[in-house]
């Protein structure tokens, strides 16, 4: 397995509790991957608490990725695979938003035990450390620069021209989504957290009015994007799991948390010098934002920045749930799990900014 680990960086050995016939999956690629070559190599990708997210090689060398579902006991609507399939190809097909390129989608349970899908694998390097310290300061408000161009260009793009049209409900998007991670946070808990109990009473009564509707990422973050090997541009962007039709403002302002957040809570860069090390600030990243889609400004900006942290507490507290039931995908679970209490702390404290701003 060595020359596996080369090929693939941050993958391991197929976890035996996710692991498939490989065989099946090998015969299925044959009849519906046209630029497949045989001789299906496997590895599993570290990350992806959520869907398992495999590496695939063939005898010519060309390079796969595999997200499926989890298998076991799983929580409604969750885990779409089939959703992020429709979104990465008509974005790849459609816009110059960077998406990989698909292949095929397998709702066939029988293959490999769930549903999944096939993409290339892009080549580029993922970024786990957003104060970029591989990266000359004089370079790094370029990486920003990217991050913000790219997420422009998706709240930009026509969603009923690129056939997305039905791939979400326009309008209410936070209060359903408030709604939503309410009741999933309710199934998934594991101990009692009153910030949270707070947060689920005071956000659906205090959410902005707004009819504005995009396609919408829903978890966009610096290491859910894959950068050029050399070049501050991004080459793909990930993990499109909870993309949906929604406010875009919700979106940009779940990406913005992090300058909110620790590195020990968010992979963020909340209390870091930004000066000295060549970040641009909260203010100016939204206001790059506002230029590229013709906003003044952006109103109600601490109470998306509230839900947004509940909504991550939730998300977190659904991983609680599967370490709880044995189904969550991530050796780094556990410590996912610890960071609910604390975000949450840090949604109500942006919620009391709203209160006492009155």
């Amino acid at each position: 397995m060595n020359q596996m680990s080369e090929l693939f960086s941050g993958t391991k050995e197929v976890d035996e509790r996710f692991s498939f016939d490989e065989g099946a999956l090998e015969s299925y690629l044959r009849q519906h991957v046209e630029s497949f070559g045989g001789g299906l190599q496997v590895r599993q990708f570290k990350g992806g608490q959520s869907n398992p997210t495999y590496a695939l090689r063939d005898d010519n060398g060309k390079e796969y990725v595999l997200r499926r579902k989890p298998p076991g006991k799983l929580l409604p609507s969750a885990h779409a695979v089939d959703r992020e399939y429709k979104v990465i190809t008509a974005l790849h097909e459609h816009t110059d938003v960077p998406a990989p390129k698909t292949y095929c989608l397998c709702e066939d349970e029988s293959v490999i035990g769930t549903m999944f899908y096939v993409m290339d694998l892009v080549d580029g390097r993922i970024i786990w450390d957003q104060t970029l310290p591989d990266i000359p300061k004089s370079e790094r408000a370029k990486y920003f620069d990217a991050m913000n161009d790219v997420i422009a260009r998706l709240h930009n793009a026509d969603y009923k021209a690129i056939g997305l049209e039905d791939f979400g409900k326009p309008g209410n998007y936070v209060t359903r989504q408030v709604s939503r991670w309410s009741k999933q946070y309710k199934l998934s808990e594991t101990e009692k957290i009153e910030e949270m109990d707070r947060l689920m009473e005071w956000l659906p009564e205090n959410v902005p009015e707004t009819d504005e509707t995009t396609v919408i990422h829903g978890d966009y973050r610096m290491d859910n994007m894959v950068f050029h090997p050399t070049e501050p541009r991004v080459v793909a962007v990930l993990d499109w799991e909870l993309s949906t039709l929604g406010d875009p403002l919700a979106d940009f302002a779940y990406h913005v948390m992090s300058w909110r957040l620790p590195n020990s809570l968010f992979r963020g860069i909340g209390g870091e010098d930004l000066d000295a090390l060549g970040i641009p600030h909260e203010n100016e990243y939204v206001a790059a934002y506002c230029r590229r889609t013709g906003r003044e400004r952006i109103d109600n900006w601490d109470y998306y920045l509230a839900y947004n942290m509940f909504r991550i507490a939730a998300i977190l507290q659904g991983i609680a749930g599967r370490v709880r039931d044995g189904t969550a995908a991530s050796s780094h679970a556990d410590e996912q799990v610890a960071r609910i209490r604390p975000i949450a702390e840090f949604a109500w404290a942006q919620a009391e900014k709203v209160i006492k701003a009155g």
